[in-house]
């Protein structure tokens, strides 16, 4: 379930996801098999899209737009 007015790409989402679960950088890197720098630069992205101080304003915000669904 995506918000229209948040445009998020395919791995922004599956960071997202990841950080909703509580991963760190270096487990999520280590998931999607990319750097911890990329899993960074994408919390970043996810952050300024969102209008998010923290990651956990983050998830929160992410549930309230319906980025994420509310059961996994």
């Amino acid at each position: 379930m995506s918000n229209p007015n948040i445009d998020l790409t395919a791995r922004e989402l599956e960071v997202l996801e990841l950080l909703s679960f509580g991963l760190n950088s270096k487990a999520i890197a280590e998931k999607l098999y990319i750097s911890p720098n990329t899993v960074e630069y994408h919390r970043k992205q996810l952050l300024r899209k969102t209008a998010s101080h923290n990651v956990a304003e983050l998830i929160g915000n992410a549930f309230r737009l319906h980025i994420l669904p509310t059961e996994f």
